[in-house]
């Protein structure tokens, strides 16, 4: 007999192997008669600071015979019926070449990944290198060394998701979502991640990650090529029949397009050649830092608190004429550069596995809608990202510094060249007007959120904090359009736009659901090369 229960709370103090006497407690059983047994969920109840607990949903098999209807009558008490994973059968029709898959980051490798498992010998294209010559690459850019376009925090083996802090909430769930987060424990990830509240990898273990994706999708037959980047579609009635990447010409008539939300060079060639892409609102703002021991004594009653959790987060909204929010919060993190193009500038978070600094980062994010980009353009909004990195490029010394502020001269409108203020960012900081780095009505709506935000917490929010900015590339600010059923471009059949550069999808787990998606219906109308 199986079942769920459901609310079982366990103080933080208290020891995990106190879970099985737990549900027998709940189901008035005796321990012989409890079976095998599983997490499903696990939350962090800390609506009293003084008395956490960890809330859990387990699924049960009993030994023995009891009768289902007695005891789904308990409270928090229900049969588990699991949930099926759709994996079609192949479709009949073949393929005449293997699907190619553009880009590596979460959509694309999942995409690739599914692909790969169901024997289509999927070809993954990379503009940038493998994660072994990414990190280096990044670690000398820290260090004060050149940009490189091709390896950067957002171009190389695994995409933006590689050092994007490795965070796998989404507001998804369901089959899918099971399925995406079990092939990261697969490539590395650790178990718990299926069943966490807010399951978080670290930017220190997305490389590995990352690679053994590639090592299993290459022993599954598939293929990967790095410096390739995508310069043309061909097209031929209607139906893509090809790509001209920087290494030749490819045939193909299934393109998975993962470009990720900073391909502005790709948008570019998808709109001359008339691949529909709309307008879509997007987030952009500054990002806060803060002592991370404050925010553990804020959010913690008791010490003892901080030596199970870790470093505590938060998520906070400011409702007003326009809302303010944060996003991407990285407990013991570090602010890093997002710069895919050069003489630009603008930052993002991430934090390792063990949330180690001193210092807690957080997107304020505010949603700019296409009324506001200033043009119809399908590419108005990435013009707006444009503006603002160059402004802040040029505050940076034209040097990739990052432009800093307290968050008390933000509010008041103050600027102290001389301030000599603490920050995460390892290139270097430049004391800036904030301001200037954001449209007006963005800088104001983050100056009329931020007191309330302080105010919610009881004045300990903005003590000690500094701002940073701009925060740019929150999400894509358009959509490559693409068919609900076939999940293709009208006009450019065998085009899937996926992810969050195509402007389906909002972090890791959303973008791999939405290339595992796209890929499925491959699978379903055609059969592999070899059949």
């Amino acid at each position: 007999m199986k079942l769920r229960l459901t609310n079982l709370e366990l103080p933080v103090l208290e020891s995990e192997q106190s879970l099985p006497e737990l549900i027998c407690r709940r189901l008035n059983i005796r321990t012989e008669e409890l079976g095998s047994w599983r997490i499903l969920r696990k939350s962090l109840d800390a609506r009293n600071r003084y008395s956490l607990h960890f809330v859990y949903s387990v699924a049960v098999d009993l030994n023995g015979d009891r009768s289902p209807s007695r005891m789904t009558q308990l409270p928090g008490v229900s049969e588990h019926a699991g949930k099926v994973f759709d994996d079609p059968e192949s479709g009949r029709q073949p393929l005449d070449e293997r699907p190619v898959v553009v880009g590596s980051g979460p959509a694309g490798l999942l995409a690739a990944y599914y692909l790969a498992k169901r024997g289509y010998s999927p070809l993954v294209l990379e503009r940038g290198q493998p994660v072994k010559e990414r990190v280096p690459a990044i670690r000398d850019f820290d260090r004060g060394g050149e940009f490189d376009e091709r390896n950067n925090y957002l171009f190389g083996e695994g995409g933006a998701g590689c050092f994007s802090d490795g965070k796998l909430t989404c507001r998804l769930s369901g089959p899918d979502v099971d399925w995406v987060l079990e092939a990261f424990v697969v490539c590395g990830g650790r178990d718990s991640i299926t069943y966490e509240q807010r399951p978080h990898l670290g930017s220190n273990k997305l490389p590995m990650i990352c690679r053994n994706f590639r090592r299993k999708i290459e022993a599954m037959g598939g293929e990967y090529r790095f410096d390739c980047c995508v310069e043309r579609l061909i097209v031929e009635n209607g139906e893509v029949v090809g790509l001209q990447t920087s290494s030749g010409e490819i045939r193909t008539k299934h393109v998975i397009l993962g470009i990720g939300h900073s391909a502005r060079d790709t948008y570019e060639m998808l709109h001359e050649m008339g691949v529909p892409m709309l307008q879509k609102p997007f987030q952009l703002g500054l990002r806060i830092e803060q002592p991370q021991q404050q925010i553990n004594e804020h959010k913690y009653g008791l010490p003892e608190y901080e030596n199970v959790l870790g470093a505590a987060d938060y998520s906070l909204v400011a409702k007003g004429q326009r809302d303010v929010y944060t996003f991407c919060m990285c407990a013991g993190g570090f602010v890093i550069p997002s710069v895919s193009e050069p003489d630009m500038y603008c930052t993002n978070g991430m934090s390792r596995s063990r949330h180690d600094t001193p210092f807690a980062n957080s997107g304020l994010m505010v949603t700019l809608e296409p009324s506001e980009f200033g043009g119809s353009h399908p590419l108005a909004g990435v013009e707006v990202q444009r503006q603002f990195e160059r402004v802040a490029f040029e505050i940076g010394r034209r040097d990739y510094l990052c432009p800093i502020q307290s968050a008390g001269d933000f509010l008041a409108g103050r600027f102290d060249a001389n301030a000599k203020l603490p920050s995460s960012y390892e290139r270097g900081t430049v004391n800036a007007d904030l301001h200037q780095v954001l449209p007006a009505i963005v800088s104001k709506a983050i100056a009329a959120g931020l007191p309330l935000m302080d105010r919610r917490w009881q004045g300990e929010f903005l003590k000690n904090a500094t701002l940073v900015g701009p925060e740019m590339r929150g999400s894509a600010p358009v959509r490559i359009d693409r068919e609900l059923k076939s999940r293709q471009t009208p006009g450019f059949a065998g085009l899937y736009p996926v992810g969050e550069g195509a402007g389906y999808a909002g972090g890791i787990v959303t973008a791999a659901v939405d290339g595992l998606r796209s890929a499925r219906e491959i699978v379903r109308n055609h059969a592999p090369l070899s059949q």
